[in-house]
């Protein structure tokens, strides 16, 4: 029974998404409708498999598809496909790799492959453009604007994605996707509704991203800032104006900047703090002016519905479920 009902969530995922998808004549896809249950009853799925340690393992890439694993993905066109995505998932201190292999398509005839920094769903980018590296423009790398003067692009986070749009039936191509150890992750998309992390920013100006597609408690059980460390909590001005503070944003979207700040943190303290979030997106956010070394430690759990309940009754954060 539990084969049976994964197969028709995997058909329905499939379905919902070529509904919307296809609404769109847009050249990136940006205003897909794919949800987070959507997404992720896919992923779950996709998450057990195991690339074999002496082959590399391959197998077709699906018009709307899931990759959680390294391997060489070819896409071939048995009719015109206008508007495909596929999105990549790694470890959290991982990044991902994107080989073109090969590539049969016709750019003079409107066909396209980009690869996008990041992930895009309902119009909302991870990560947003205030936390990302790199300006919008140079997060999409688009195959027939470099060509052969760029085989590989490499993501500066857990997740990126491919667009692409085939015209003809026959045209083709491949894909190698390969996963490195980042050693200073910054902005992340937990793979599961449950775990811990450490978000450490090593003096380096730049705002750092946790993010929850699910709503969840979230525990934190260490909290340092270097600047306040060792001054009293009556000396402290507003978190905002102190350039090094933690967010903790609540929302329905990916989008961080368009989330909604639930508290911030500015004061360092060693031990448990708890918060039941009902969000379907929650989000733990350091901003971190470059001057210290910040660190926030943290773990999380799945809201059952009971708890989803009493939240939605009686929490003063119940604008997750109006929204």
């Amino acid at each position: 029974m539990r084969v049976m009902e994964r197969t028709f969530r995997e058909q329905l995922f499939f379905l919902v998404l070529c509904l919307s998808v296809l609404k769109g004549d847009s050249r990136y896809i940006e205003n897909n409708e794919i949800t987070k249950d959507e997404l992720y009853s896919f992923f779950n799925s996709e998450l057990k498999r195991e690339m074999p340690e002496e082959l590399m393992y391959r197998r077709p890439l699906r018009c709307l598809d899931m990759v959680a694993v390294e391997g060489q993905f070819t896409f071939t066109a048995e009719r015109p496909q206008l508007s495909c995505a596929a999105f990549f998932m790694a470890e959290p201190n991982e990044v991902i790799s994107v080989d073109y292999d090969s590539v049969d398509i016709d750019c003079m005839g409107g066909d396209f492959i980009t690869v996008f920094d990041g992930w895009v769903m309902k119009g909302e980018k991870f990560p947003s453009t205030h936390d990302h590296p790199l300006a919008l423009f140079e997060r999409y790398v688009d195959y027939c604007d470099s060509g052969s003067l760029r085989k590989s692009v490499r993501s500066s986070q857990n997740v990126a994605m491919v667009f692409f749009r085939i015209h003809s039936a026959g045209s083709s191509f491949t894909l190698t996707v390969r996963k490195h150890t980042n050693p200073f992750p910054c902005n992340v998309m937990s793979q599961s509704p449950e775990g811990s992390y450490t978000m450490a920013i090593p003096q380096q100006h730049r705002n750092c991203s946790f993010s929850i597609i699910y709503p969840v408690e979230i525990s934190i059980s260490e909290f340092s800032l270097g600047h306040y460390n060792h001054l009293p909590k009556r000396s402290m001005p507003g978190c905002a104006e102190s350039g090094d503070f933690v967010q903790l944003l609540g929302g329905n979207g990916i989008d961080t900047s368009k989330l909604l700040p639930i508290t911030d943190l500015c004061i360092a303290f060693t031990g448990p703090t708890h918060m039941k979030i009902g969000c379907d997106n929650t989000v733990v956010r350091m901003v971190s002016s470059g001057k210290f070394v910040n660190r926030v430690s943290f773990s999380y759990r799945l809201l059952d519905s009971q708890e989803l309940q009493t939240i939605k009754l009686n929490n003063v954060e119940d604008f997750c479920f109006n929204n």
